[in-house]
């Protein structure tokens, strides 16, 4: 699929400082990354978050709210984990806007953060400081209006959708896969199957996007 809006070319430097421009000091502000699988979210996230330093962002993935595998079986949609209606959006939505209204005097927030090497959710492993002003967030569906993602949505001050060339998001997926103990037949078969049918729905969500942006 082919994202209509312009895309902007930028460096990690350029968002970083776009970035730097939403923190209000003793006010909490949220950044949302989005795009297909294999845009590297989780990269460009942890990167910027590391850039800006623990005193000034943190880092809370929407992937710790996946459903359970066994939750998954029960439903009959193991087979295509990863799918918008395999997370838990309202457990993310209620997390978010828990974090929006976190002032300086209240307590720590924790958030789940998702193992791949498990394949599960892990509860409470992320420490969400009150004093800390910008909180990211990265997934593929936060811009879908459908269920409770927009309600995520209305919380967050910006998103940027992440669009690079379609080979190179593709060869991240398989090496992806691979990393995590998939042949390189279910590799392929992964990433251009489930990860495939998602991604045309996440592109089709990117001109609600603040910003559409190939890291260069």
């Amino acid at each position: 699929m082919t994202i209509e809006r312009d895309v902007q070319d930028a460096t990690l430097e350029e968002l970083v400082e776009w970035a730097t421009a939403l923190v209000v000091p003793g006010e909490r502000r949220i950044l949302g990354l989005t795009g297909a699988p294999g845009a590297g979210k989780s990269t460009v996230a942890e990167r910027l978050v590391t850039a800006l330093g623990p005193d000034t962002a943190v880092l809370v993935p929407m992937d710790g709210f996946h459903l359970a595998n066994e939750v998954l079986i029960d439903l009959g949609r193991r087979d295509r984990k990863g799918a918008h209606d395999t997370f838990d959006d309202d457990g993310y939505a209620r997390l978010i806007a828990a974090l929006r209204a976190q002032r300086a005097d209240d307590a720590i927030v924790y958030a789940p953060r998702f193992r791949r090497e498990l394949e599960e959710s892990i509860g409470s492993s992320i420490p969400v400081p009150p004093t800390v002003p910008l909180v990211v967030t990265e997934g593929n569906y936060l811009l879908l209006e459908c269920d409770a993602w927009p309600a995520a949505r209305a919380c967050l001050d910006e998103v940027w959708f992440l669009a690079p060339d379609t080979d190179v998001r593709h060869a991240r997926l398989v090496r992806r896969h691979e990393a995590h103990g998939k042949s390189p037949e279910d590799a392929a078969f992964w990433a251009f199957g489930s990860d495939e049918r998602n991604a045309q729905l996440i592109e089709s969500t990117s001109g609600r996007a603040d910003r559409i942006v190939r890291l260069r």
